[in-house]
């Protein structure tokens, strides 16, 4: 199988916020069925950012957290391509999928600091600690194979 065109895909962030034990925090998308609704962080990369400053945007955004450091980032791009039937705005743009740079922190903060209506567009509507290894598992389908290898990139971070 030959590597995809991966300028057809958007340039986006994902996070994985590991809480101090260990777990990581999951977030359960507004609006969308289950039983393949959980998931990290993730969004695009504005014209110019710095992709840890993207991250630590989409982080805030989504859970209202700012307490939190840096672990460890992937170097490649981790990639998923869309569905034929999936349409929506990115695919209207002319996007395959989006091409994607992972950040793993460490939440520092209260976990009253959390909160999922911090920026005006609610990404998720519950929130969770779970194990890191549940990811691939709880996310769509077509994002699957990406979920595993960013389980594989962090999983030594887990103390």
């Amino acid at each position: 199988m030959s590597e995809p065109d991966l300028s057809l895909y958007r340039p986006n962030v994902g996070v994985v916020l590991f809480h101090p034990d260990g777990r990581v925090w999951y977030g359960r998308r507004a609006g969308t069925p289950g039983p393949h609704n959980w998931q990290f962080p993730q969004g695009g990369v504005d014209d110019g950012e710095d992709y840890e400053a993207a991250a630590r945007r989409e982080l805030f955004e989504e859970t209202g957290v700012t307490s939190a450091e840096l672990l460890a980032k992937s170097i490649e791009w981790i990639a998923y391509a869309f569905p034929a039937d999936y349409g929506g705005t990115k695919q209207a743009h002319g996007w395959t999928g989006q091409k994607q740079k992972w950040f793993a922190f460490r939440f520092t903060g209260e976990e009253s600091e959390i909160d999922l209506e911090a920026h005006g567009e609610i990404e998720f509507d519950a929130w969770r600690w779970g194990a890191l290894d549940e990811a691939p598992d709880l996310v769509v389908p077509f994002k699957r194979e990406a979920y595993e290898q960013v389980v594989a990139l962090f999983a030594p971070l887990i103390t």
